[in-house]
């Protein structure tokens, strides 16, 4: 069984769609597979309960790798697509891009605080598909 969901953006950030997701899951045990269908954003599984945690992964990330603007980013040669596209591609190139999430009972087997998130590494608003792939066992 298989869907895309569409995660709008409004630039760089966390997005939670979690409830999406386990809407969408039939009833039953197996494993869920997703996979972000773009090279400039990842998937997390991370914190729900502290939006502070999104704001701090977020800030956390663009010091770590800062937009090509930065001197410190002088080397990179891929720019014209905007001073934050080769900075987004490290940033997908570091952090996964596909989950998988055992299901029981049509229920994700996520612990108590953690949510799925799509972590957008770019500054204009995107719409993000993520492939998902649910088999049964």
């Amino acid at each position: 069984m298989q869907t895309t969901f569409e995660i709008a953006t409004r630039g760089q950030g966390l997005y939670e769609f979690t409830h999406i997701v386990a809407d969408w899951l039939p009833k039953g045990d197996g494993m869920l597979t997703l996979l972000v269908r773009h090279t400039s954003a990842s998937l997390l599984i991370q914190e729900n309960a502290d939006p502070e945690v999104q704001g701090d992964l977020t800030a956390f990330f663009h010091r770590l790798v800062p937009p090509t603007t930065d001197p410190s980013m002088a080397y990179l040669t891929h720019t014209y697509e905007g001073p934050d596209d080769m900075p987004a591609h490290i940033k997908a190139a570091m952090l996964p891009v596909s989950l998988s999430i055992p299901v029981m009972n049509g229920q994700m087997r996520l612990g108590t605080w953690q949510g799925i998130y799509l972590f957008e590494h770019r500054n204009a608003p995107h719409t993000r598909q993520v492939a998902a792939h649910f088999r049964f066992d």
